[in-house]
């Protein structure tokens, strides 16, 4: 078996050296005019020196192009493609099919990577985009185990879970938040309000509290629990999953780096020295994790075993 790839978001050019050390095999980056929910703000000029510096340390780096694309910026898409394939970045992560159109176009050559959130729920949908040039499909975070590797074993394109991290529950492409202290009375900034991600929308009943932010692409709100994992991975092993993602986004760069080379130790256990390594250490990592987690952010698996209710 092949060892998956552990794919990290980083949170700024420094960060990246860190999760270099931590272990990660590929990075996330981009900025928020093309990409969604991103861990960090990377400009042009700083996707160049991240790129650098991954590919020096033999690391792979994907840039998010993943926005919802209304006309009036398909332009400025056109300029960014072409900058990224100046700059030589090893994949594109897409899920409007004007990225495609516009890739095509301009004869751009970086792998695509299909990811249109939670509507990535079969592999007719993987195998329609791998026709189209799609390497890989990130598979929504909704899924059970048992789907995911059903989809693996009929897809042919590699193969994207997330295993750690916030899910996205909810987008408008509205601005909710700043329409909400309009009302109030309550004037902000979309450039403050972009950069203050500790708003929460309480759930009084449950006892949950849901992360809410706002930025170039609207409004986005989240689980109230993070997905975690570490102790769960030996189906996806056995599986082939090609990559597992820790989505850090709203978290901290120590946080990001400790967890990082939690995953890092997990897959290097199983597959340089077999499962019963993994097992022997992966309750000895959760509770790691569960050490630095905040205490506003439970830890669960998800949707893995459990089924999807709305």
């Amino acid at each position: 078996m092949k060892k998956p790839e552990l794919l990290v978001t980083p949170k700024s050019i420094e960060h990246i050296k860190a999760l270099i050390e931590a272990g990660a095999d590929a990075f996330v980056i981009g900025e928020q005019k093309f990409g969604l929910r991103l861990a960090g703000e990377f400009s042009v000029s700083q996707v160049e020196e991240a790129t650098k510096l991954i590919h020096e340390a033999g690391k792979k780096v994907y840039v998010a192009v993943n926005a919802l694309f209304h006309n009036d910026r398909l332009d400025a898409l056109d300029d960014y493609l072409k900058e990224m394939q100046r700059i030589g970045v090893d994949a594109l992560i897409f899920g409007d099919p004007a990225v495609v159109v516009s890739v095509r176009e301009l004869g751009i050559t970086i792998p695509l990577h299909w990811n249109p959130e939670t509507i990535a729920t079969n592999w007719f949908q993987a195998n329609y985009w791998a026709d189209r040039g799609a390497k890989r499909a990130v598979l929504a975070r909704e899924l059970s185990l048992d789907e995911v590797l059903e989809i693996k074993e009929n897809a042919r394109p590699e193969i994207e879970v997330q295993v750690h991290g916030m899910t996205c529950m909810f987008q408008s492409k509205r601005s909710l938040l700043g329409n909400y202290f309009l009302y109030r009375n309550e004037v902000m900034e979309v450039e403050n309000r972009k950069e203050n991600k500790n708003m929460f929308l309480h759930d009084k009943e449950r006892k949950n509290k849901y992360p809410i932010y706002e930025d170039l692409n609207g409004t986005h709100i989240f689980s109230p629990n993070d997905m975690c994992l570490i102790d769960e991975l030996t189906e996806l092993f056995e599986g082939g999953i090609d990559s597992l993602k820790f989505d850090g986004v709203l978290q901290s760069e120590d946080y990001i780096t400790t967890t990082t080379n939690c995953y890092r130790q997990a897959i290097d256990a199983y597959f340089d020295k077999g499962e019963d390594a993994y097992e022997a250490i992966k309750d000895e990592l959760l509770a790691k994790i569960e050490e630095i987690q905040p205490a506003n952010r439970p830890l669960d698996t998800g949707f893995i075993f459990k089924e999807t209710v709305y």
